[in-house]
């Protein structure tokens, strides 16, 4: 049979062969050390993504580059828990074989060559068929692989390397760029008459004429009369597979916490499911609630126990980058045997939640775990809203809601009014689940309580699939509101829900959520640590708000929060010393020592803060003697400081004893030299002498 192709195509084909195959153009980037440019350019130049070397660029220490090296082989390592490296072993094994057998005949070392390229990414074959020797073939090897599925290729495939004249290296044939005429010796037809060039290689070489239009087998190019596409979108991923497995996430946050976290932690990065949502408590106090799932979880055993601690950081910053508020939180672990086998099937879900005052922030948790020395993140841009007009919060979904027991004053996390609503990150659910919603709606006005209603709209593929609304009176604990729909009627599938405020059969309000029903029987649900909180009427909260709004540069209002939180409980050093740094910046510094006093005149103040406050607090009174006995006793009891000698010296320089004040002053500069204020003092001194 005869076909002519349509040589417009073929210009086309090529065009496109050559855009998918073209060298990008070389990037400029820094100059590294040979042995961290061989690792970049020979050893994983296969298998590296994008996103890994732009980071691994970026490192300006050979410290930094050992310690990602480090971080590369571990995201690859099957079995994270054992001293071996399986991955990194038989990817070396793989360059060795690829530099031992496939550099014969070329110039190139063996991991250049097409051959070692493919080996390196892929491994051996199942099977090799070789046609060597023919008079009307070059020399071809035809590779079969199957069971990479995994990789996102085909159950079982073909790739074709030829040499090209019989000469040099063996190349990776396209079927659309070289086409069955690429492996003959003698071909006299049109160039562009694939189907004529197939023909004739069926004649002299079935086997391998079955593969020159084609790489996957079964797909019937033939049919068309042109070589396959696909089987060239194939080869592409093929040699992108390896950046696919990894998700680079890990070399951005290697880059992110290089310099905060432990040397020892720095490699050891873990993903993570998270979720974070702000809900309103009665009280008017808004409060971040989230759950953080890390991928896995690492424990240390001995004499059949479990156990690991895991360390807590978070921040939260406002738009300008500055530190509104802090937190640290430490989670021991510790399991029996049987536990051990239990939850060992489940995920960790920790839940949390702190007050926030109304604003945008970026949230940032790092989660360390000490046992195995992993670390994970969370980074989330967050609103707290200002009680202004009618307002919805986001949608949360969960697979369990239940009702806290009348009479609990405990806050627990995701907890709305009297629901307490059990979410998982994922938000995968099963069929036999009931979907649990809750949101908040504020600012409704008696009209819109009365007369509005929430309409609840799940859609699955773009079209709408389920619609309810109800009557907004029909809910007893607003602003929540709670409902739940049985799964039992949504085939697994993915899905959308949109709930809408309606007045008037108009919408005024919106938010929306996605999630899947799954096929699965089954799905491991998380074991928690939950942080329980007291009350919101507990005196915490103010001193919280308080130390937010003092953070904020909102003085005035920090003073109303602060003082509220010291006269529910004067006994607290926190609630004092806040309240006291409230004071010296309104430069009320005589409120201060009543504050203070009772906590310095113990035997030993838990907090050094004490001390220099109360100290620079009688200095901008201008008592310098007070203030110096206030120093010495903190000196006493801590050791020396640079801040205390430094405050010192201004003391004795305030009351007119140069000399002293010298003296402080250099012992400061012996302690901590880079301080160009305290140096200028000290020559100004010594000039006057």
């Amino acid at each position: 049979m005869s076909f002519r192709v349509n040589k417009q195509f073929v210009l086309i084909i090529f065009i496109l062969s050559f855009l998918v195959w073209a060298e990008e153009p070389p990037k400029q980037r820094v100059e590294l050390p040979e042995q961290y440019k061989k690792w970049l350019d020979e050893d994983v130049v296969y298998i590296i993504g994008p996103k890994e070397k732009d980071v691994f660029l970026q490192l300006k220490t050979d410290r930094e580059r050992d310690l990602f090296i480090s971080a590369f082989w571990k995201q690859r390592d099957p079995t994270p828990s054992t001293e071996v490296n399986e991955f990194r072993n038989e990817h070396y094994r793989r360059i060795n074989h690829a530099n031992r057998y496939f550099g014969r005949g070329s110039p190139k070392p063996g991991w250049k060559t097409d051959r070692g390229r493919i080996y390196i990414i892929l491994g051996e074959p199942n099977d090799i068929q070789r046609f060597e020797g023919k008079t009307m073939t070059y020399p071809c090897e035809v590779w079969f692989y199957q069971g990479k599925t995994d990789l996102g290729l085909p159950a079982g495939f073909n790739l074709v390397f030829f040499q090209e004249r019989s000469v040099g290296e063996y190349r990776l044939y396209s079927p659309s760029r070289d086409g069955p005429q690429a492996l003959m010796t003698s071909y006299y037809g049109d160039p562009a008459d694939y189907i004529s060039a197939y023909n004739q290689l069926m004649e002299y070489e079935p086997d391998l004429a079955a593969v020159s239009l084609s790489l996957i087998p079964g797909e019937e190019s033939t049919a068309l009369g042109r070589p396959s596409l696909s089987s060239d979108l194939m080869v592409q991923k093929v040699e992108s597979s390896p950046q696919k497995q990894i998700n680079e996430k890990y070399a951005q946050k290697f880059l992110q916490f290089k310099d905060i976290v432990e040397v020892e932690y720095t490699a050891n990065y873990i993903d993570n499911d998270s979720l974070v949502k702000v809900i309103q408590d009665p009280s008017g106090i808004y409060f971040v609630h989230y759950a953080l799932e890390p991928q896995r979880l690492s424990v240390d055993s001995y004499e059949n126990k479990y156990y690991t601690t895991l360390k807590l950081n978070g921040t939260v910053r406002d738009e300008a980058g500055k530190i509104i508020y802090q937190f640290d939180r430490t989670i021991s672990v510790d399991l029996d045997e049987e536990k051990m086998r239990t939850v060992s099937r489940q995920p960790l879900n920790i839940h949390d939640l702190f007050p926030m005052i109304p604003g945008n922030y970026h949230l940032s948790l790092l989660l360390k775990n000490e046992a195995s020395k992993e670390f994970t993140s969370l980074e989330r841009n967050i609103v707290v809203p200002e009680e202004k007009g009618l307002q919805m919060s986001s949608l949360l979904l969960g697979y369990s809601v239940t009702k806290v027991e009348p009479g609990t004053k405990r806050l627990k996390p995701f907890q709305l009014g009297s629901y307490l609503v059990y979410s998982q990150p994922n938000r995968v659910f099963l069929k036999k689940d009931t979907l649990g919603l809750a949101f908040q709606v504020y600012g409704l006005t008696p009209e819109l309580k009365q007369g509005g209603e929430v309409k609840f709209v799940f859609q699955r593929e773009g079209q709408d699939y389920r619609t309810l609304s109800r009557k907004i009176s029909e809910y007893s604990e607003l602003p929540n509101i709670v409902e739940e729909f049985p799964l039992s009627e949504f085939p697994p599938a993915h899905y959308g829900i949109q709930v809408l405020v309606l007045t008037d059969g108009n919408a005024v309000l919106s938010e929306s959520e996605e999630f899947d029903v799954t096929h699965l029987e089954s799905i491991p649900r998380p074991w928690f640590r939950s942080k329980i909180l007291p009350d919101s009427d507990d005196p915490i909260y103010a001193y919280l708000v308080g130390t937010q709004l003092f953070n904020s540069g909102r003085i005035e209002e920090a003073r109303e929060n602060l003082e509220r939180a010291y006269r529910r409980k004067p006994d607290s050093a926190d609630f004092a010393l806040n309240l006291a740094q409230v004071y010296m910046a309104l430069a009320d510094y005589k409120k201060i020592e009543p504050i203070l006093l009772p906590f310095l005149n113990q035997e030993k103040p838990s907090k050094y803060e004490l001390y220099l406050v109360m100290g620079r607090a009688y200095k901008n009174l201008g008592e310098s003697s007070k203030a110096i006995e206030i120093f010495d006793r903190a000196i006493s009891h801590y050791g020396l400081n640079v801040n205390i000698l430094n405050m010192i010296g201004e003391c004795y320089f305030q009351m007119g004893n140069a000399s002293a004040a010298l003296t402080a002053w250099e012992k400061s500069l012996e302690m901590s030299p880079d301080q160009p204020e305290i140096r200028k003092h000290v020559e100004a001194l010594k000039e006057k002498r």
